[in-house]
C-alpha cells in the first residue's frame, strides 16, 4: 500500500515523459558511472546488484532489484533506472514463473514504454495469482487514467476498497471524480476524509496532498493549494512528481524565482530540466540558455533514436522555450494518440491556439465536452479555438 502513490502519481502524470531507458546486454556492463549518491536507496539497491553478479539465479533477488530501480527512475526522474530493472528481469522472460511479482514489475516497465495494452494485461496477470495485492489494481487504474478511461479506471478504484486502506480506495476514486464533473465534491471529500486520518503512510500522504493542491488549484483555491504542496513536500520523499507540479503552480503564480530554489540540483531530471528552463527564462536567470540547450540536445538524440516518450514535454519546450508553435503542435498531436491526461489536451489546444490551427485540437476539445472536466485554464482555451 506504501507505493500506491507512485503508482496514481507517475503511471498517470510523468511517467510518459522520461527518454527511452537503453537496456544493458548483462548485469556487468557499465552503462554510465552515476555520480556518488548518498540516498539510501540508491546505495542499497547498487548492494543488491553485486549480490546478484554473484547469484544470478536468485529471481527473488531479481525482482526486488527490479522494482528498486523502477521507483529509482520515477523518484529521481532518471531513465536509466529503468533500464537497469529491465536488464534485471530479462533473464526472467525465457520462462515466466507463476510469480505476481515477476508479473507485477513487467507491467510497470511495460506501461513506462507506452505499452498500455501489454501492461494491463500482465497487471492483470498478477492479480490473478494474488488477488489480495493492492498495487496492480492501483496500476490498472493509473493507466486507465491516462487513456482517460474513466468508467474502468473507477471500477479499478472500487476493487481497492475491500484489500487495502480507506483512504486509498477514496483516493482513488476521487481521482477520477474530480475529472469527470464533479470536481468541487472530490476535494472536499477526500480533504474531510484525509483529516480524519492523521496516521496515514508518508507516500501515501504525499499524493493525497499533491492530488489536492491540483484541485485546488482548478478551483481556484490558491492559499489552499500553497498549503497542500508544502504539505506534501514535507513528507520527506524524494519525488519528482510533487517538485514539478508545484513548480508548475509558482510559474502560473508569477513566482519563477521560487521555482530555481526548489528545483536546484535536479537538471537529470528532464521534467524537472524543462521547468528550471522555463523559470530562468521568466526571470532572466543566466543559465536559462544552457538549460534550454541541455534541453534541446536530448529531445534531439531522442529523435532520431525513435523515441516518442518525450512528446508532451517536448511540444511544451518548443512552445515555450523556442517558440515554435507548428513543431510544437505536431509534437502534441503526436502524444495525443496515446496520452489524453488533461496536460496533454492542455499543451495540444495551446498549440493549436498558437499556431493557428484550431481544428487540430478537436480530440482536446471533445474530450472536454465529454468527460465533464473542470478547468477554467481549459475552457478559456476552448473559447479562444472556437
Amino acid at each position: 500500500m506504501k507505493r500506491f502513490a507512485i503508482a496514481l502519481l507517475a503511471a498517470a502524470a510523468f511517467a510518459n515523459v522520461h527518454a527511452a531507458p537503453f537496456t544493458p546486454k548483462g548485469d556487468d556492463e557499465v552503462v554510465e558511472k552515476l555520480p556518488a549518491n548518498t540516498d539510501p536507496a540508491v546505495r542499497g539497491v547498487e548492494s543488491l546488484r553485486r549480490q546478484l553478479a554473484a547469484r544470478p539465479n536468485d529471481n527473488v533477488l531479481r525482482l526486488d532489484i527490479a522494482r528498486r530501480y523502477f521507483d529509482l527512475a520515477m523518484a529521481q526522474g532518471d531513465p536509466r533506472y529503468v533500464g537497469y530493472a529491465m536488464s534485471a528481469l530479462a533473464p526472467m522472460e525465457k520462462s515466466p514463473p507463476a510469480d505476481a511479482r515477476y508479473w507485477f514489475v513487467r507491467g510497470l516497465l511495460l506501461q513506462y514504454s507506452h505499452d498500455f495494452d501489454g501492461a494491463l494485461k500482465s497487471l492483470q496477470r498478477a492479480s490473478e495469482i494474488d488477488p489480495k495485492d493492492p498495487d496492480p489494481i492501483a496500476w490498472r487504474a493509473a493507466v486507465r487514467m491516462v487513456q482517460a478511461r474513466y468508467a474502468d479506471a473507477l471500477q479499478e478504484c472500487e476493487k481497492l476498497a475491500p484489500v487495502g486502506q480507506r483512504l486509498v480506495a477514496m483516493g482513488c476514486e476521487s481521482y477520477v471524480q474530480a475529472s469527470t464533473g464533479q470536481l468541487r465534491q472530490a476535494y472536499e471529500g477526500l480533504r474531510a476524509g484525509f483529516m480524519t486520518d492523521p496516521a496515514v503512510d508518508p507516500g501515501i500522504a504525499l499524493w493525497l496532498h499533491t492530488r489536492l493542491a491540483e484541485m485546488a488549484v482548478r478551483l481556484q483555491r490558491w492559499n489552499d493549494a500553497e498549503q497542500h504542496f508544502r504539505a506534501a513536500l514535507r513528507q520527506g520523499r524524494i519525488d519528482q512528481f510533487a517538485l514539478a507540479a508545484y513548480a508548475d503552480f509558482l510559474l502560473m503564480r508569477g513566482r519563477p524565482r521560487e521555482v530555481l530554489t526548489l528545483l536546484e540540483g535536479w537538471e537529470r531530471s528532464d521534467v524537472l530540466l524543462l521547468r528550471l528552463a522555463l523559470a530562468g527564462k521568466a526571470a532572466n536567470d543566466p543559465r536559462a540558455a544552457d538549460w534550454a540547450k541541455q534541453l534541446r540536445e536530448r529531445f534531439e538524440a531522442a529523435a532520431k533514436r525513435g523515441d516518442r516518450l518525450h512528446e508532451q514535454e517536448a511540444a511544451r519546450f518548443e512552445l515555450d522555450i523556442e517558440n515554435k508553435p507548428a513543431e510544437a503542435l505536431a509534437l502534441a498531436k503526436r502524444n495525443y494518440e496515446t496520452q489524453k491526461e488533461p496536460r496533454d489536451a492542455e499543451i495540444l489546444m495551446r498549440a493549436a491556439v498558437a499556431a493557428k490551427q484550431p481544428a487540430a485540437a478537436k480530440p482536446a476539445l471533445d474530450w472536454l465536452k465529454d468527460s465533464g472536466y473542470e478547468d477554467e485554464h481549459l475552457q478559456q482555451l476552448a473559447k479562444a479555438l472556437q
